[in-house]
């Protein structure tokens, strides 16, 4: 602690930096929350025969947030895949990912890095259906690339290692960036694949669309079923909690750290004024019942030993109490015995 029983600035920055923490921590567990409770709201409907009677009598044709599974099936053409025979979809996304080392100057080590140089993603318009081919019904999927949690399936994945001259490696070096190659992906929502949609349900006259919500609550597409998609979600509310638990009661710890530290120094004055007040109550009682011969030398006598003469001047407070016999004798760290502030330098005192 600083004088006067302020904290100090390294206080400071560790109370203010965990409350910040705090802070965004639980902003973003209260929106986890917010979207696992919206989850739970939503409206589970079977996709059968009788989706479109449910919809007619839903309020405007239309359910806000709604949930539904079924079979992806392609409108009119497919997406074939560019590695893969007889892979068809009707989302296709095709990525290349540049993989190097870059030199870190202060930690001096080699760290790996990744980027993505080029990225293409196709898509036709596709439906979901139910499993059983005998039921009629088919919900058309819009904004796919919308969702949040688009359920796509690597088909291809290969790594193109770089290839380097001498001059190249030592250019590199200089540089401080040592390329590694570059990976090829290409992943792909297949036809036939199940597809758990979670959004908009609307009536248009006789087809049916899933689309984003309107009331900004999150659209799914997922490879997942509703209670594995909520339960993951849950699993990262649970995770969120805990950190903003964490780093909270490190906020508290760490304000109660210095609230200790500033009611120990209060304390530590208390008690300091009440042994000066206490010396000066002795020193008056002894200087009344002294005779006036003795008073002059009871006035520099030393406060420690009340034998010797005062011959030393203690900086940076200033007082003069003590001999330099008791001076050498006070423990480490040394500190004068009126104001108990530490002694940083003592200049000896002549009396002539």
């Amino acid at each position: 602690m600083e004088s006067g029983g302020r904290p100090s600035l390294g206080q400071f920055i560790l109370l203010g930096t965990s409350s910040v923490v705090t802070a965004v921590l639980y902003s973003v567990y209260r929106q986890k929350a917010q979207v696992a409770q919206e989850l739970k709201g939503a409206k589970r409907i079977h996709l059968g025969e009788d989706l479109k009677n449910i919809l007619s009598e839903a309020p405007g044709k239309c359910v806000p947030y709604a949930v539904i599974e079924g079979a992806v099936r392609s409108v009119k053409e497919t997406l074939n895949s560019q590695f893969v025979e007889n892979c068809k979809g009707v989302i296709q996304r095709l990525t290349l990912q540049e993989h190097k080392m870059v030199w870190n100057r202060t930690t001096h080590l080699w760290n790996d890095c990744s980027k993505i140089i080029h990225q293409r993603t196709n898509t036709v318009p596709f439906d979901l259906v139910p499993h059983e081919d005998s039921v009629a019904v088919a919900v058309r999927v819009l904004k796919p690339l919308d969702s949040h949690d688009l359920g796509l399936e690597t088909v291809y994945e290969k790594f193109h290692p770089s290839v380097q001259s001498f001059t190249d490696v030592i250019g590199h070096y200089i540089s401080g960036e040592r390329p590694k190659g570059i990976q090829e992906t290409e992943e792909m929502l297949k036809v036939g694949a199940t597809l758990t949609g979670v959004g908009e349900l609307v009536l248009d006259s006789s087809s049916v669309r899933l689309q984003p919500p309107k009331q900004g609550m999150r659209y799914y597409l997922s490879s997942q079923d509703f209670d594995g998609l909520l339960q993951r979600q849950e699993a990262s509310v649970r995770l969120w909690k805990v950190l903003t638990l964490v780093f909270g009661f490190a906020s508290c710890a760490a304000l109660c750290f210095i609230l200790r530290k500033r009611y120990l120094q209060r304390q530590e004055r208390q008690r300091l004024r009440q042994m000066e007040k206490e010396f000066q109550e002795h020193e008056a009682r002894l200087l009344s019942g002294a005779k006036p011969e003795d008073r002059e030398s009871l006035k520099s006598a030393c406060v420690v030993c009340l034998s010797s003469f005062k011959s030393c001047v203690f900086l940076e407070c200033g007082h003069v109490c003590s001999c330099t016999e008791c001076y050498r004798a006070l423990p480490e760290p040394k500190r004068c015995p009126v104001c108990r502030q530490e002694i940083a330098r003592v200049i000896p005192l002549y009396n002539s």
